[in-house]
């Protein structure tokens, strides 16, 4: 499987809502990379890379880097579960081939890719998660999401838009709602989310 995970404004969740989904996945027998493109997941899941590298600094290299060298930057989180860091340099080029050998293994592939449209090096059958809050700017900015995209609805008091609101503007039906729980942020602060994953982010899997 492999799940690419974004959304049209930040600040809603995504890298949160993307950890949750390596996570869970992992945790049910299924080995798992989490692929971080935004920069944010060896903070949430309190990890340490060895290095400074990551899959951007490996994309930047160009062809005289082998394929062989991405594993070698992957960090260990358990339970079945590794992150591939993002590491100090920002690079697209080569993501296209990353994403063509990690999706070729025996593992699921899910990637945190921060801000953004589905990215053109996405493969076709590649499962896309959109993050967002009940919020008139970012579902403005996501217009009509194509059929079949996943859609993850933050849920917090005060908002005006309703989810028929939010399903109708973007013409998609909510894959999985989750609940904003201040129980989230004390596990990020306290770089936690690994090993106690909060209630409500516990609904969040990649079942159909």
């Amino acid at each position: 499987m492999f799940v690419i995970c974004r959304s049209p404004k930040g600040g809603v969740g995504t890298s949160v809502v993307a950890a949750a989904l390596a996570l869970r996945h992992a945790h049910a027998g299924h080995p798992t990379v989490l692929v971080d493109l935004a920069g944010d997941q060896p903070d949430l899941l309190g990890v340490a890379p060895s290095s400074s590298l990551g899959i951007g600094d490996w994309a930047a290299g160009g062809d005289d880097v082998p394929v062989e060298a991405l594993s070698a930057l992957e960090v260990e989180v358990g339970g079945g579960l590794s992150l591939l860091p993002c590491g100090s340099v920002s690079s697209s080029d080569r993501l296209g081939v990353a994403a063509a050998v990690l999706g070729a293994g025996h593992r699921s592939v899910v990637i945190d890719a921060g801000i953004t449209a589905r990215p053109a090096w996405a493969p076709p059958d590649a499962v896309d998660v959109v993050v967002l809050r009940a919020c008139y700017l970012g579902v403005r900015r996501a217009g009509r999401l194509a059929a079949g995209t996943r859609l993850v609805l933050l849920e917090e008091p005060g908002r005006a838009l309703r989810v028929a609101d939010v399903e109708a503007a973007l013409g998609v039906e909510v894959w999985r709602r989750v609940v904003v729980d201040p129980a989230v942020a004390r596990a990020v602060d306290a770089g936690l989310l690994s090993v106690r994953l909060p209630r409500s982010l516990r609904g969040l899997d990649l079942a159909p």
